[in-house]
């Protein structure tokens, strides 16, 4: 997490916005072997407070899981920020970044659990895919979905803390701001370009 309180989002629920949309999450903990990692999707709660992911049965970190203090990030669009955007010439080059960080105890799921959150999260997903009619477990042979729900194991995180991050040149005019922007879009970060404007007018309109 960045310590500039200024890259700290102020809209309510954008946080939880962003993991809803993106869906995605590298799971990092402490294990006897050292520091490991997951990476896998998610489904945040209703009400924001755990978020739930399964992983490979055979994943180094996944004996280690259950009870276990974990950190969910969360990565949103990133790009370069080419000091030459600056009107001051008193720059140095930086990044532009979108992440967000959920840490808590994580506990394993059991089975009617794991199929409920792999049943949401298809669910969710299908809905953006719009096929019709979306894709359900019911379509598999029953045998074959157990074998493969077998080679997972499902968790849910009870989110302790937030910390999310959304550096966007926030600390900056806002005449540098729009040179960044129109470096961004001549880059090909559109949806970071965009992101900047949908902050830069909040705070105009604060």
């Amino acid at each position: 997490m960045h310590p500039n309180s200024a890259f700290r989002p102020k809209e309510d629920g954008l946080a939880e916005l962003l993991v809803r949309e993106i869906g995605f999450a590298a799971i990092f903990a402490g294990t006897p072997d050292g520091p490991r990692v997951a990476h896998a999707p998610v489904v945040l709660s209703g009400d924001g407070t755990t978020l739930q992911f399964h992983v490979a049965r055979g994943n180094a970190l996944t004996r280690h899981l259950d009870g276990t203090t974990a950190l969910a990030v969360v990565q949103g669009p990133d790009a370069y920020v080419s000091a030459s955007w600056y009107a001051d010439t008193d720059q140095v080059p930086t990044w532009n970044y979108v992440a967000i960080e959920m840490e808590g105890v994580a506990h394993r799921l059991d089975d009617a659990a794991l199929v409920a959150q792999l049943d949401t999260l298809s669910a969710n997903h299908e809905a953006r895919v719009g096929a019709n009619p979306p894709w359900t477990r019911d379509k598999m042979n029953p045998a074959l979905f157990g074998k493969m729900t077998g080679a997972i194991i499902g968790f849910e995180m009870r989110i302790s803390a937030w910390r999310p991050t959304i550096k966007l040149s926030q600390n900056k005019s806002a005449d540098e701001r729009e040179r960044v922007i129109a470096g961004m879009e001549a880059t090909g970060h559109g949806a970071l370009a965009q992101l900047m404007r949908h902050l830069g007018g909040d705070r105009e309109g604060s």
